[in-house]
Formats: structure tokens, sequence, C-alpha cells
């Protein structure tokens, strides 16, 4: 369920920020979607009688939270304001090559067929970025470039070196320090919230927060504590697809001949990745 979770629920959630973007601002909308997200999150945590987070976990949060959802997901939603939606799921998907290389200074060494994967996935996100959608809009390869590090660096910290909450408040506390240094972003760069809100941007907006956060996020730190990081990014080796599909039929966008060869290649490397590191059950900090 946390693999469908991560596959199917986020290669959706890149039309969604793509839709909910005509009235609402990237930061201002990633950072009230994690606020309430992790603010329900929080009060269901503490309703359970689960454990509140420490003051150290708080900051462990900020840390990874800043990486992985400042980062990521406001770079994200930055760049889809001149970036196709299907073309930045396309460019996410070099995060795991990335993780691999992350986890180099913890011991963690790539196979041969890993380094391959991680050359061919790179290359592959060369040749997207020197598509004319793209090199159109350089602000939006740098938000990118943002996002990628900080999910790969964030998911990496956040196992290693600054474990959050157990269960759900680690998840919540996370997404509300992101949540937080998103607003300020989005009062820092003066953005403004479109009135009348369109019902579709509202209908998206929600989505986001209960399927792309609630559900979605939880089930990849799920997958993060319990399973290989490989398989918990497998999401970027289906996520693609699926955001490259939804964009062209529902978004109306299109794509390039050279940008579909680019994220076959792309997904070629990932594949191996994955199939590298398939079998393999990595021990994490935690003892999961």
């Amino acid at each position: 369920m946390c693999l469908a979770a991560t596959w199917f629920v986020w290669g959706s959630t890149y039309l969604a920020i793509k839709l909910a973007l005509p009235s609402l601002p990237p930061f201002f909308q990633i950072g009230t979607r994690f606020l309430a997200a992790g603010g329900l999150l929080l009060l269901g945590a503490a309703w359970l009688g689960q454990p509140m987070p420490t003051p150290a976990q708080w900051r462990n949060a900020a840390i990874v939270g800043i990486l992985m959802l400042v980062g990521n997901t406001g770079g994200v939603a930055y760049a889809e304001q001149t970036v196709a939606s299907g073309l930045v799921v396309a460019f996410i998907a070099v995060v795991p090559p990335l993780i691999t290389i992350a986890s180099l200074p913890f011991g963690i060494r790539p196979s041969r067929l890993e380094l391959l994967g991680i050359a061919l996935g790179l290359f592959g996100v060369w040749l997207l970025v020197r598509g004319d959608a793209f090199t159109a809009s350089p602000a939006g390869v740098i938000a990118l470039i943002v996002a990628a590090l900080g999910w790969s660096i964030g998911s990496v910290l956040s196992q290693h070196v600054f474990p959050l909450a157990p269960a759900a408040g680690g998840f919540a506390s996370e997404m509300i320090c992101a949540g937080v240094v998103l607003i300020g972003l989005s009062v820092l760069t003066g953005e403004t919230v479109r009135w009348p809100l369109h019902p579709v941007a509202v209908i998206a907006w929600l989505y986001l927060v209960v399927f792309g956060s609630l559900i979605a996020f939880s089930a990849y730190m799920v997958l993060l504590a319990r399973a290989s990081p490989a398989l918990a990014s497998s999401n970027s080796f289906v996520n693609p697809v699926i955001g490259l599909l939804l964009g062209v039929t529902l978004g109306g966008e299109t794509v390039t001949s050279q940008e579909w060869l680019a994220v076959s290649i792309i997904l070629s490397g990932v594949g191996m990745l994955i199939l590298a590191r398939g079998g393999a059950r990595w021990a994490f900090s935690d003892g999961e």
C-alpha cells in the first residue's frame, strides 16, 4: 500500500500543483498545504496518545523539512510556473542515483550495475535540460536542481544523522516546520493569492493536502524506515510515466521527441539502480 501511494499518488501530484498555480502561488500553495496536513497529522497523533516530538526532534524535523520539503516540493512548484509538469517529474527521476551518491559517506558503496545506472540517469537528465522547455527557463532548471538535491540529501540524513520523532509525530513535525519556512518565503518574495479562487485550484489543493501529503508522504517516510532506499525511491521510476501521461492528456502539455528519449534514458538508469538494489535491505539508525 505504501508503494502504491508513492507510485501512483505522487505521479499525479505534479499536475495537481500545476492546476493550483493560477490561483495559489508556489510557496504559499505548498506552505499552506504542509501546515494543514502537518497540523491534522499532529492532532491525530496526540489524540491517539502517540509520543510528541522532543525539542531535539523538532530541530531535526526543521533541518530535514527544509531539505526535503522546502527545497524539493517548493522548488518543484516554483519550476512548474515555466516548465511542463510532465517534464518536471521526469527531471526528478534522477533522485535514486543522487540518493546512492549521498549514501557514500555512510559506507554504502554502489555496485558496477548501480554505477552504470547512475551514469545513464545523469546523462538522461543532461539531455533533458538541453531541450527547448528547459533552455527557455534557467530559473526552472536551478529550482529543479535544488529540488532533486534537497530530497536526496534529506532522505539520507533523516536516516543516519537527524532522526525524526517516531510514527506520525515525525512526519507531522517535518511538514509543519517546512510549512512555516515556505510561508516566510512567500511573504519575502511578495506572492499574492489571486482572488476569487478557481474551483479547480481549490480541489487540486485539497487533493495535495490529503493524498499528496497525509497519505503519500507518510507512506514514503515509512518506506525509508522499513525498506531499502532503492525500493523506497522506486517511485522515481513510475512517477515520470504517470506524470507525463497526465500532463499530455489532461494538462494539454507537449513533449518533444528529444524529451521522450531523455526520459527513456533516465528511466533505464533508474531501472538498473532498482534492479541492483532490489534484493538488498539496508540497516538504518532506527534499527528497523
